[in-house]
């Protein structure tokens, strides 16, 4: 009871208070998607780019902890995909935006201040190695794998830029990038500069909380409630459970071992209906498998973390 008032409650308190306001009409939601365009276009991104930028790469760039969350991730996006097609007789467009939601773990708007709250600030290296990769490694699976169920016979040439071009299009990617180009050539940055970027990323985490409150205001619990219940299971159950096993055969740190278990315990993020809306498949599915399962986290991660220790 502890772990839930001190460290998942106040974060789902903020979330909670951002779906308040926009339903009750106190703050619109023309606002909330403007505080949402600022928090992932600029606000988030400053926070990545500090974080790459000052990383000790050799450190962090762990190759167990990275392979123990992504094998996760990965098995649950294929779990994901032919769980909806032969279960759920999904066609294969929709089955990969499924798939989709069963990988995109909520890795920042929620992994990084309930993992904060926990172990405090020095526990978010390992999240921020995991988070360096995580749009990416998701979104050129996601888009590979539904350009070549979708048969458009592109070449292999026209497939690899359009993955590119859809990857690296994406702000927090572009952050991401520029962390590392900071961090590999040595180079300091004004001070100036570091002070300004680090008071937009002061209020990145609140802020996109209380959007994403909002946010989920836009949708409904509609669609088929057995395959929303089967991403639920896959997000919050499987996927931080694989890693769980994976991290421990590979034997992580316990810092390590607890951000991985952690951070692929959250539920799937507005990624998730962001890339089935790009597509136009399962919609509503992925919109309601983020509400609901965004709702669920506070008592899986409740779990998690009792277990964790």
């Amino acid at each position: 009871m502890s772990i839930l008032l001190q460290v998942i409650l106040p974060v789902f308190f903020v979330v909670g208070f951002g779906y308040l306001a926009v339903w009750r009409k106190w703050f619109s939601d023309e606002g909330v998607g403007a505080l949402m365009a600022f928090t992932q276009n600029f606000a988030i991104p400053c926070l990545l780019f500090r974080a790459i930028s000052t990383l000790d790469l050799g450190q962090t760039f762990q190759p167990g902890l990275l392979g123990s969350f992504y094998i996760g991730a990965i098995a649950g996006f294929g779990l994901g995909l032919f769980g909806a097609r032969i279960l759920f007789k999904r066609s294969w467009e929709d089955s990969v935006a499924i798939g989709f939601c069963c990988l995109f773990s909520n890795t920042v708007l929620l992994g990084l201040p309930i993992t904060e709250r926990a172990y405090g600030t020095d526990a978010l290296t390992a999240n921020f190695a995991i988070i360096a990769v995580h749009a990416p490694i998701g979104y050129a699976l996601g888009i590979t794998v539904m350009e070549l169920v979708r048969g458009r016979g592109l070449s292999g040439m026209a497939l690899l830029r359009k993955i590119i071009k859809s990857v690296f299009k994406n702000a927090l990617v572009i952050a991401l990038s520029l962390g590392f180009a900071i961090n590999l050539s040595g180079f300091t940055l004004p001070e100036i500069v570091t002070d300004g970027v680090d008071l937009l990323a002061r209020g990145a985490l609140p802020a996109a909380l209380f959007g994403l409150g909002g946010v989920l205001v836009r949708y409904r619990p509609e669609g088929d409630i057995r395959v929303i219940l089967y991403i639920c299971a896959i997000s919050l159950v499987v996927h931080p459970a694989l890693v769980w096993i994976t991290g421990s055969y590979v034997d992580l740190s316990t810092s390590d071992f607890r951000s991985a278990v952690l951070t692929a315990a959250m539920a799937p993020g507005v990624n998730a209906y962001i890339f089935a809306q790009m597509y136009g498949r399962a919609q509503r599915v992925a919109a309601s498998a983020v509400l609901i399962s965004t709702g669920l986290t506070i008592f899986t991660a409740s779990l998690w973390l009792y277990a964790l220790g």
